[in-house]
């Protein structure tokens, strides 16, 4: 049975950082391609960084060069780390592991 358990998010002011963590278990974390994903109000789910089971990492234009995405094979982790936020970065922050989808996280970029 997959399990995703998903910390990180909360309100921070423009330029500020924030880490998200996804712990999963279940899935053969090593070998899986796997990203975060977030929805703004009113906007479609899309894509801000993946990576491939071969260790490629693609960011959406958008977050290039303010976001870094890092996973943990000893721990099972998959990691975004979100530098100089912008209010437009406003979302709900998802993971994804292997298609398994993890619950929201809310981030909120506001002075």
């Amino acid at each position: 049975q997959v399990r995703l358990v998903e910390s990180g998010g909360g309100l921070v002011q423009p330029g500020g950082s924030l880490t998200l963590s996804c712990a999963a278990s279940g899935v053969v974390f090593s070998v899986s391609a796997m990203g975060w994903h977030r929805e703004a109000p009113g906007r479609e789910r899309e894509m801000v960084a993946h990576i491939t089971s071969a260790g490629i990492t693609q960011y959406a234009d958008s977050v290039k060069g303010r976001f870094t995405l890092a996973r943990d094979n000893a721990d099972n982790t998959l990691y975004l780390q979100m530098n100089s936020l912008k209010p437009e970065d406003t979302a709900r922050y998802y993971c994804d592991i292997r298609g398994y989808w993890g619950r929201a996280i809310q981030v909120t970029v506001s002075s």
